[in-house]
């Protein structure tokens, strides 16, 4: 028998390891409130959202299970809640199509664990998809969910896998809410905490000579959470944050929110939406530059003939991603697995890799406990990640299963990188890319943050 502890997030995080990245130290941001009510703005430096609220929380929990791996002929169900439909749907094809491949993979490995993948949609917190959703991934006998991809969505269904004794992972959850959230060691995610990009938006923006900058903000855990984080570093290094506009999930006029941001005078503008920021664009460039707007990954996508040729030429954004180059092998491998299984070719492939690792990662945890019990699963999750310190370096399911058949230990480096799981769940090692758009209104790779 095993036990598992997770250590207070506060130290965690303090001590969160980066490649590309500098290291982050906390501190909140300040503020009043967090409104409910979309079209609220402040401008002249008053900043609308409570950002210790933000701050990630510290718990600790402790359970038993009861591992007897490694496993020999484990059926491993796992559901997926990924955005089929809702303000995050872009996101859906290359998440969903990046657990697939890692399913047909690690079945055509036939080494302990075949994976039966039950495809779900999260929705949002809109349409409310996940409602009926998560409960038919869990009658269907889930012990695992991956997803969703909003970390607001995760936040309306967490406890309902938790009561069920299910592991939870996200490929895209980045709010700091989940930290310290009260999770009995279920929750893991392998997109790191926005505290990390906040930190890389806020001194990109500042970087660019830009002295103060508005934000229009998807008023939820994830855009309230990151615009503090950005707000924190950009005023760190010297700027201002003078205007601030907030909406609900749900809204289809953005109107009042570009006035009040417009009315500040602001050198840059965030948009940290989802894909609201479709309908904000056409408005937002009429009269703003668009070489001073800044973008992030919760909207960050090839818009391509979406606008006219030159709409965003000179944008800039940032999200969790290792360089393209290093992942072109994947991305070809992705595309030709995709295509085959007839869907239309990948447009995006934002957290295609994090998907797939999601799914590795879990089939490791299962064959390494002998089952597919989620407390049994989880108290291996941080071991297959490397975050014992002492396994063997290894970068597919085949190749670190090999190594727990043989009695040894395991440390898989996924295709988004080493994630070497902390005793919180969050990944100790990520990096932001910095992209940014041409006159085709699709983004490339410019650097690492």
């Amino acid at each position: 028998m095993s036990v598992l502890s997770r250590s207070r997030a506060a130290k965690i995080i303090g001590g969160f390891a980066v490649v590309g990245v500098s290291a982050l130290v906390l501190a909140g941001c300040t503020g009043t409130s967090t409104p409910s009510d979309s079209g609220n703005a402040a401008g002249g430096g008053d900043f609308p959202i409570d950002c210790n609220a933000a701050e990630p929380a510290s718990y600790t929990p402790e359970y038993s299970s009861s591992s007897t791996g490694p496993a020999k002929d484990l059926t491993y169900n796992i559901g997926t809640a990924l955005p089929v439909t809702g303000n995050l749907a872009f996101l859906g094809p290359p998440e969903i199509a990046g657990t697939e491949l890692a399913a047909s993979d690690i079945n055509a490995a036939n080494k302990g664990v075949n994976i039966n993948l039950i495809q779900g949609d999260s929705g949002d917190t809109d349409n409310k998809a996940y409602e009926t959703e998560i409960p038919r991934l869990l009658g269907a006998g889930a012990t695992a969910i991956v997803g969703a991809a909003s970390s607001g969505t995760s936040l309306q269904f967490i406890d309902q896998v938790i009561a069920a004794n299910a592991v939870q992972i996200s490929p895209a959850n980045t709010s700091a809410a989940f930290t310290g959230y009260n999770d009995k060691g279920l929750y893991w995610r392998t997109a790191p905490s926005d505290v990390l990009q906040g930190e890389v938006l806020g001194n990109l923006i500042a970087s660019e000579g830009n002295e103060t900058l508005g934000m229009i903000v998807l008023n939820d855990s994830y855009g309230t959470g990151l615009a503090c984080f950005t707000k924190k570093a950009f005023e760190g290094a010297g700027g201002s944050v003078v205007a601030t506009s907030l909406y609900n999930t749900g809204d289809t006029n953005f109107s009042a929110q570009i006035e009040d941001v417009l009315a500040q005078k602001p050198d840059a503008i965030a948009l940290i939406t989802f894909d609201e920021v479709s309908t904000i664009i056409p408005d937002l460039t009429a009269s703003f530059a668009k070489d001073k707007l800044f973008f992030v990954d919760g909207n960050l996508k090839n818009f391509g003939s979406q606008f006219p040729n030159g709409t965003l030429t000179g944008a800039k954004g940032t999200y969790p991603s290792v360089d393209p180059d290093s992942t072109a092998t994947f991305r070809s491998t992705l595309d030709s697995f995709w295509t085959g299984k007839g869907n239309a070719k990948l447009e995006d492939y934002t957290y295609a890799p994090e998907s797939y690792d999601s799914v590795v990662l879990l089939a490791l945890a299962a064959l390494k406990a002998g089952s597919a019990a989620g407390p049994d699963v989880a108290a291996n999750m941080q071991a297959v990640s490397g975050g014992s310190g002492n396994g063997t370096k290894c970068t597919s399911y085949a190749e670190c299963a090999d190594i727990i058949v043989g009695g040894g230990e395991a440390d898989y480096d996924g295709v988004s990188g080493p994630i070497t799981f902390n005793d919180v769940g969050d990944p100790t090692q990520a990096t932001i890319g910095v992209f940014e758009y041409g006159d085709d209104n699709n983004y490339s790779w410019l650097r690492a943050g």
